[in-house]
């Protein structure tokens, strides 16, 4: 996790600093923007910190190591399911989500309902059947 860390604390900085320089070149007139970005650094900061009290809990990737080989990244990395539909329903709850903002708050709501079947079924997915536990 060493290249987040570095990725997330380095960048902090460099938002602040350049929320500071949008207020001073915009005047200090638009708040959003020399509010927003400086923020946005104190995101990355609080990531930062998180994803480095995190890396203590657990033991080094092989990404970490510097004199690390390709192979010592070998063999399973989790449990994925390629016959799965249910992302196809949760990603058209999104489209459908983002078309409600657009239209009107009534298809926003039906989005919700079809987002969280759709999120159901996915969680839920290996605990029926031949896979239940």
């Amino acid at each position: 996790m060493k290249i987040e860390i570095r990725l997330f604390i380095w960048l902090a900085p460099f938002f602040v600093v350049v929320g500071v320089l949008y207020g001073v070149f915009s005047g200090w007139n638009e708040p959003v923007g020399y509010l927003g970005i400086p923020l946005v650094g104190g995101l990355m900061a609080m990531i930062g910190a998180y994803l480095a009290l995190q890396a203590r809990h657990i033991d080094p990737r092989p990404e970490d190591d510097e004199q690390g080989e390709i192979d010592q990244g070998a063999g399973d990395q989790g449990v994925y399911a390629p016959w799965s539909w249910w992302p196809l329903v949760v990603g058209a709850g999104s489209a459908v989500a983002f078309l409600g903002l657009a239209v009107g708050w009534w298809v926003f709501y039906i989005s919700l309902i079809l987002g969280v079947i759709g999120l159901i079924g996915w969680v839920f997915e290996f605990s029926r059947g031949q896979h239940a536990h």
